[in-house]
């Protein structure tokens, strides 16, 4: 799965392994920017994000974190230029067909979460493939958000509440925020503990808009393709030098 040697495969001696996030969740900006100022096409950003994704994944397992969850492609990327768009799927497509093996080497469980019916029709079916594949896999949950926008998943989970609702299915009453989270697309996750942003990007731009509510966030102007385990590391150190009482003193 990582195509260049990676240093740092042992949890850093710094870092305290009761405190680790349990779930990170990372918004993978800046690889445009990073071939751009290389003098590259856009699309050779993509493919070394592409690196740097592989490896923190495996950083990930080596040091005992349980979930990672990634923004890969949001409902409003449809309105880059088309040959990026379609570089993208493709990319998607060649990486779950080329890593699968390895994914379940690595006891790997891969999800995807989006409008998935959106896209290509060869992505689904590969997504259908490696997701039945690596479903009983333990080490480690992957989750790809794919054509994925906050907004639009608090929308098709009210939906689906309203539906139950008028069936006769659901109370009203019964309605609180585990019934509304069985409803979300990460209904096999718990809240993100940790969300990293590249690039310096100060927003969240629809992500998780729910799930969030009480993360750690982590914003650095590393750009993706030059986010590695040092990088993850410094992240780690700042996220255990943070008091979390969600709301309390």
């Amino acid at each position: 799965m990582i195509t260049k040697p990676t240093p740092l495969k042992q949890l850093p001696p710094d870092l305290d392994r009761e405190r680790l996030p349990k779930h990170v969740a990372v918004i993978m900006d800046g690889n445009g920017r990073w071939a751009q100022r290389r003098g590259m096409p856009r699309i050779m950003g993509h493919r070394r994000g592409v690196d740097a994704l592989k490896d923190l994944l495996r950083c990930c397992k080596d040091w005992g974190i349980d979930a990672l969850t990634v923004y890969a492609f949001s409902s409003e990327n449809w309105g880059r230029p088309l040959e990026e768009v379609n570089f993208l799927m493709t990319l998607f497509e060649r990486m779950l067909r080329q890593e699968l093996k390895e994914m379940m080497e690595e006891n790997v469980q891969i999800h995807f979460v989006g409008n998935l019916e959106a896209l290509p029709q060869s992505l689904q079916e590969e997504i259908e493939r490696s997701t039945a594949a690596t479903k009983d896999n333990k080490q480690i949950k992957f989750t790809i958000a794919t054509n994925y926008g906050g907004r639009q998943e608090i929308v098709q989970a009210c939906r689906a509440i309203a539906e139950q609702v008028r069936d006769g299915r659901l109370d009203p009453e019964a309605i609180d925020e585990a019934v509304f989270e069985r409803h979300l697309y990460t209904s096999h996750l718990g809240d993100p503990d940790l969300l990293i942003r590249t690039s310096g990007e100060m927003r969240i731009s629809n992500f998780l808009l729910w799930q969030v509510a009480y993360s750690e966030f982590y914003i650095t102007d590393t750009l993706w393709p030059d986010f590695d385990r040092q990088a993850f590391h410094r992240a780690l150190q700042v996220y255990q030098q943070r008091h979390r009482r969600f709301g309390k003193l």
